[in-house]
C-alpha cells in the first residue's frame, strides 16, 4: 500500500513539475509583451521593515503579500534591493548576506530571498528587476560590521576602497572594483531569471576617492580633467556591463535611475547621462528621478521631464520616470514656494502618470512599497493619491 502511494505521488510530482514549467514558460512569453511598465520599488528599508523578526515561513508570506499588494493594483514590474551594501539577498560566491535582512552581515537568512521573489513575481505574471547599489559598503565607517567574507574588507588600506567619517565607499575608477562589480552582475544573470539589472544614482559618492588613481594618470601623461576622468570611469563600467548583459542573455533589460536633474548628474555623480542616451551599447532605459512636484520653483515636474526627452537621441532607449510616492501628503522642504504642494492635493501622482503617457513614453515607476502599503507610514493623502493611481491603471 505505501509503495502505491508513493509511486501515485511521484506521477502527481512528474506533472506538477511540468505543469510549472508550463505555466512560468507561457507567463514569460506575455511578460516579454508588457507595453507599458508599472514599477514599485522595494528597497533594503522594507527588509528592516518586514523581515527583521520572521522566520522562513512567516517572511515568505510577508514576500507573497507585497507581491499581492502590488499586483491588485495594476502594477507589472518590481524593482528589487538585492545589493544594497556590498551584500546580497541571494545565495553568492561573491558577497556575504545581507544584514539588512537578519542584523548581520553574512548570517544566512534561511532562504534565497531574490529567487523567492523571482518564483512568486512570475506567478503573479510580473517583471522583476534586480537593482544594486555597486559601489556602497556601509553608511557607517566601523570596519568592524564588515564580516571577512565580503571583498571589500579584503580591499581595507587600498585605494580601492574609501573609509571616512560619512561611511565606507568603492573607489568607482578601481580597475579592481569594476572588476568585481562586472562579475557581481555575471553571477546574477547567471543564476537568476531576473528580467532587468537596475542601477540608481549613487556612483562617485565620495570626494577625492580617487586622487591615487588620478595622480598616476597624469603622471603618465594622460590629459582628461578630473571631471572627465571620473566621466570615462563610469561609462567604462556601464558600458562592460551592458556588453556582459547582451552578451549572455540579451533579453536581460539594463536600466539606470539617476537624479532627476540633469546638471546635477554632471556636477555630483559623474554619470554621463547624455552620452548613454545618445549611443547605443550603453542601457536600454533610462529612469530619472522626477521627484517634483508641478510647483517646485527650482525644477518642475515638467520642466525636467521636457529636458530629459529633449537629450535622449537614441529613440531606441525607453524613459520611465521614477516618481515621489514618499512625498505625498508631506511638506517639500525643497521645493521653495511649492513645498506644500504635495499637502494639498491628492492626485499629484495621477496627472504625472496622465502626461508621461500623453508623452508616449514607456511607463513609470514609484519609489517606494512601505509608503503605499505600511500603515505606519500612510497618511490621508498617500491613501487617496494611491486610490487615484489604481483608476487608471
Amino acid at each position: 500500500m505505501k509503495r502505491t502511494i508513493g509511486i501515485i505521488f511521484l506521477i502527481i510530482s512528474f506533472f506538477s513539475v511540468d505543469a510549472t514549467i508550463s505555466y512560468i514558460k507561457k507567463n514569460k512569453e506575455s511578460l516579454n509583451n508588457i507595453s507599458e511598465i508599472r514599477a514599485v520599488y522595494i528597497s533594503y528599508l522594507e527588509y528592516y521593515n518586514n523581515f527583521y523578526s520572521g522566520g522562513k515561513t512567516i517572511n515568505q508570506a510577508k514576500i507573497e503579500k507585497m507581491i499581492d499588494n502590488i499586483e491588485m493594483d495594476g502594477f507589472n514590474t518590481i524593482i528589487l534591493h538585492v545589493s544594497p551594501f556590498s551584500d546580497s539577498i541571494y545565495e553568492s560566491e561573491i558577497m556575504p548576506y545581507s544584514h539588512t535582512l537578519t542584523g548581520t552581515e553574512g548570517k544566512n537568512p534561511g532562504f534565497d530571498y531574490l529567487e523567492y521573489f523571482i518564483t512568486i513575481a512570475h506567478r503573479h505574471n510580473m517583471l522583476l528587476y534586480a537593482w544594486l547599489n555597486p559601489y556602497r559598503i556601509s553608511f557607517d565607517n566601523n570596519i568592524e560590521k564588515i564580516s571577512k567574507e565580503n571583498p571589500a574588507y579584503k580591499l581595507l588600506n587600498t585605494s580601492s576602497v574609501m573609509v571616512n567619517k560619512e561611511g565606507i565607499y568603492y573607489n568607482p575608477s578601481s580597475e579592481i572594483v569594476k572588476n568585481l562589480i562586472v562579475h557581481q552582475v555575471e553571477e546574477i544573470i547567471n543564476k537568476y531569471d531576473v528580467d532587468g539589472i537596475h542601477f540608481d544614482d549613487y556612483f562617485y559618492m565620495q570626494k577625492d576617492i580617487d586622487q591615487e588613481e588620478y595622480q598616476n594618470y597624469q603622471q603618465n601623461n594622460g590629459e582628461m580633467s578630473l571631471k572627465e576622468f571620473r566621466l570615462h570611469h563610469t561609462n567604462d563600467l556601464i558600458k562592460r556591463i551592458y556588453k556582459l548583459i547582451k552578451m549572455k542573455k540579451a533579453n536581460i533589460i539594463f536600466s539606470i535611475a539617476p537624479d532627476g536633474n540633469i546638471n546635477n548628474n554632471y556636477q555630483y555623480h559623474y554619470a554621463d547621462v547624455k552620452t548613454w542616451l545618445n549611443n547605443e551599447n550603453y542601457i536600454d532605459m533610462i529612469m530619472p528621478q522626477l521627484y517634483y512636484g508641478f510647483n517646485n520653483e527650482y525644477l518642475s515636474f515638467m520642466d525636467s521631464l521636457k529636458k530629459w526627452q529633449e537629450i535622449r537621441g537614441n529613440q531606441k532607449i525607453k524613459i520611465i520616470p521614477v516618481l515621489a510616492f514618499y512625498k505625498s501628503g508631506v511638506v517639500d522642504s525643497e521645493a521653495g514656494k511649492g513645498k506644500n504642494e504635495w499637502q494639498e492635493n491628492d492626485n499629484i501622482l495621477k496627472k504625472q502618470v496622465e502626461i508621461i503617457r500623453n508623452n508616449d513614453l514607456s511607463g513609470y515607476a514609484l519609489f517606494r512599497y512601505d509608503f503605499m502599503y505600511d500603515k505606519k507610514y500612510q497618511n490621508n493623502l498617500s491613501v487617496k493619491e494611491l486610490e487615484n493611481l489604481k483608476k487608471i491603471n
